[in-house]
């Protein structure tokens, strides 16, 4: 029997290693905070972690989190989720 796979932490880190694996374009996020235009942004707070969706200088659907894990997932899902986030 094989031993089970240990899933890596989902941090920054591997956050970026598992949306270059599924092909989405640099372009379409961001994770330092800030306003970039028209990307998918996950920022470190005081108390905790946001996902927002950065256009025109503006946040949108901002959600957040108490863990860095949590706002991982989360961003994961809504970029693999948005098919406009694919290099073409």
């Amino acid at each position: 029997m094989t031993p089970p796979r240990r899933r890596r932490r989902l941090d920054r880190a591997e956050l970026q290693r598992r949306l270059h694996a599924a092909g989405v374009d640099r372009r379409s996020f961001g994770l330092s905070g800030g306003l970039p235009n028209e990307q998918y942004v996950l920022e470190r707070r005081e108390r905790g972690w946001a996902v927002y969706y950065s256009e025109r200088g503006r946040r949108t659907d901002e959600r957040v989190f108490r863990t860095e894990r949590a706002a991982c997932r989360h961003l994961l899902r809504r970029l693999l989720d948005d098919e406009s986030t694919r290099i073409r």
